[in-house]
């Protein structure tokens, strides 16, 4: 508009922004609220129940990932309760102590039953004295933060506990928690762990591990159709706690955003080429790519947001070949080290549903949280976005040159480098 108002409409959502000079300004890197802290030398982290000391406050582990002395990775699958404590995990996968969608309502709405593989871990974690006593003690917590008095727990038979417990040994909602809760020689408390701080091997580790764990949701639950797999960064983004993980919930549909998206892609399949990169690409939005994957400022959203979209045929996840889930991982891992680890976010995954015909390209975009709608979003359906999309472009080229020069990201061609080829995006095609 003349007085510099951006109005923009996402092509997928139609929601509308408008970008209001007046009102802009910018997020800073690593700003903080309150003054920065010492952290005390306690050596082995102990800041939270997701830290190396807490393990026995998290549900049984489903898996664990380990970095051996030699510099190799080693999934260790159902943990021995005896071994929780014999190594530091890189990545940890758990249930959720308390989850979006229940292991009740897979069995009352659906008759699910644990499966035979699930019984059986469970049947051994019990009869270990140990597994039992974890067990036991996460179930009575969780009673405790549901309201239930001493007096009350006491009452409750250990026949109802352990069908309490299935929830951890065949639920639907997981955990990928981060082995540390600080960045490794942190000495305040603003130096926490994100996504941007992991090294890029250790982020493709991280991704990986967590399409493992939907794989699995998917194998042990015939009722599942969609596994939404999100990231929640820092508190003010809905994290319980800050530190570093991600959460999948299994669906018995695919959600409305999914099926919006796949609803559009019916009339049009070739619109994410069309009205998202090469558009992107012709505004000059397009800030990193490489041979697999492409970044953008994207428009439309409530929240600043880079998108990251697979330039593969393959349409899940799972279905990516290794180099393309390395240089899909490079990308976003780009993103998060440009953004720092103080800017709260939320990483949503969007991708093509097991018995989705018409496909989508896997895409995650990360979407910063630093504003909060009000009175006249919710009266009008106008989304107030301080930041325009070319603010946000400018703010992550400077800073992807920066850690590309400190060899902190890899695999990765910034602005200008960007070789912008129509219809880069290849889902769906033979």
């Amino acid at each position: 508009m003349p007085d510099g108002t951006l109005k923009h409409i996402n092509p997928l959502t139609g929601t509308e922004v408008w970008t209001v000079p007046d009102r802009a300004h910018r997020p800073h890197y690593n700003r903080t609220l309150k003054p920065p802290k010492p952290l005390p030398n306690s050596g082995r982290e102990n800041y939270c129940d997701f830290c190396e000391t807490e393990y026995f406050r998290t549900p049984p582990e489903k898996a664990r990932l380990l970095r051996t002395s030699d510099g190799q990775y080693q999934k260790i699958e159902r943990l021995n309760p005896d071994l929780i404590e014999a190594s530091a995990a890189l990545f940890r996968r758990v249930a959720n102590l308390f989850e979006i969608v229940t292991i009740d309502y897979w069995i009352k709405n659906h008759g699910f039953l644990l499966s035979p593989s699930q019984s059986l871990w469970k049947q051994h974690y019990l009869g270990n004295s140990r597994g039992l006593e974890h067990v036991t003690q996460i179930i009575d917590n969780k009673l405790k933060f549901s309201g239930k008095t001493s007096e009350e727990i006491s009452k409750i038979t250990q026949e109802e506990k352990f069908h309490l417990a299935n929830a951890f040994f065949g639920g639907a909602h997981e955990l990928v928690i981060a082995g540390r809760h600080f960045k490794t020689g942190a000495e305040w408390d603003i130096e926490l762990s994100s996504s941007g701080e992991l090294s890029p091997e250790d982020h493709y580790r991280f991704m990986r591990f967590t399409i493992e764990a939907m794989t699995d949701i998917y194998n042990n639950n015939r009722y599942v159709r969609y596994v939404t797999i999100f990231q929640n960064w820092l508190q003010p983004a809905g994290a319980s706690f800050d530190h570093l993980h991600k959460q999948l919930v299994g669906l018995d549909e695919w959600g409305t955003s999914i099926q919006d998206e796949v609803d559009i892609v019916r009339e049009n399949p070739n619109i994410y080429n069309e009205s998202i990169v090469n558009f992107s690409a012709y505004h000059n939005l397009v800030f990193a790519e490489n041979d697999f994957a492409i970044a953008l400022s994207e428009i439309g959203h409530r929240f600043p947001t880079l998108a990251i979209y697979s330039k593969s045929r393959n349409a899940r996840p799972e279905e990516h070949t290794e180099d393309e889930l390395r240089g899909f991982s490079d990308l976003v891992h780009a993103c998060h080290a440009a953004m720092g680890s103080q800017i709260p976010c939320n990483e949503e995954w969007y991708y093509s549903p097991r018995d989705a015909v018409n496909v989508m390209p896997w895409h995650i975009l990360i979407k910063w949280r630093t504003i909060n709608p009000a009175g006249f979003e919710g009266g009008t359906k106008i989304f107030i976005n301080p930041v325009s999309p070319i603010s946000l472009r400018d703010q992550v080229v400077p800073r992807l040159y920066e850690l590309r020069n400190q060899e902190k990201i890899r695999n990765i061609r910034i602005a200008m480098e960007c070789e912008l080829k129509p219809n880069p995006l290849l889902y769906g095609q033979k």
